[in-house]
Parts: C-alpha cells; structure tokens; sequence
C-alpha cells in the first residue's frame, strides 16, 4: 500500500471516529435530557399527590370525608409516592384498611348492586370505620406531619 493511500485512509478513520464521537455525544445529551424530564415528572407527581393527600387527611381529621374512603385513597397516594412508605407503622392503618375492605363494590359497580346488598356493604364499611376510627385519625394527622417534612423524610 502506497504511504498516500495510508494517509488517506488514516484520515477517513479520524473523521469517522470523530463522527462516532459526535453521535456518541449527542446520545449522551439525549439521555441525561430524558432522565431530568423523569426527575422533573416524579418530582411534580409526587407533589401532586402530596397535595391530594394534604386535602383527604384534613378532611379526615375533620370528618368531611368517610375514614374508609379517606384510607383508601391515601394509600394509593403514598404508594405512588414511594410503596415503602405503608410499612411505616404511622400508616400501616391504611393498608389494613384496605386489606379489610377491598371486596366492597366502588364507583359504578356498587351502583349496580340491589339496595340490600348495597347496605350490607354499608354496615360492613361502618363497622370497619368504627373499629379503626382513632388509628385512621393519627393516620392522617401522620400525613399532614409527613408532608410538612417532605423531603427530608421521603421513605
């Protein structure tokens, strides 16, 4: 091979490694681009729910809402924000809320149970209710507590 050759071929390798490096650059770009929009999305999720979750324990606290509902719904909420934290014992409540009550019918199913079958679950929810009312309460003034401190004590 000519020492001409050999140089052009040398030269074609730096450019095509160069572009490899370009490509492998911008890739990188795109990547850390993307993990900061995840960031970004679990961040304002996660603030959202706390939100919600501010709103269902106060109206827990002060009985605007039923405890199983309000049980119900801060469990999914906290399991969005991080599933850890229903092991804390401050809301393990809400998981045996849930436990509890998971076979009642919600939204447009109870809806089509008959009248009988609908008090019947009624008298099941209130029972629940009852038997776990203080808990639930300490529950939900944990998770007023809980959002005063987030982040610092996300899990």
């Amino acid at each position: 091979m000519s020492e001409t050759i050999a140089w052009i071929v040398a030269g074609l390798a730096v450019v095509v490694l160069a572009g490899l490096g370009a490509y492998a650059f911008t890739l990188w770009k795109e990547v850390r681009r993307r993990e900061a929009f995840k960031r970004e999305e679990a961040e304002r999720a996660n603030q959202q729910c706390l939100a919600s979750l501010d709103a269902i324990a106060r109206s827990m606290i002060s009985r605007q809402v039923d405890l199983v509902e309000g049980a119900m719904r801060c469990k999914v909420l906290l399991e969005i924000i991080d599933p850890a934290l229903l092991q804390r014992d401050s809301f393990r409540v809400f998981g045996d809320v849930h436990e509890r009550t998971e076979h009642l019918h919600t939204h447009s199913a109870r809806k089509e149970l008959s009248l009988k079958e609908r008090l019947d679950e009624d008298r099941q929810r209130i029972a629940v209710e009852e038997e776990f009312e203080t808990p639930l309460i300490e529950a939900a003034q944990g998770v007023l507590t809980f959002k005063q401190r987030w982040p610092e004590s996300p899990s």
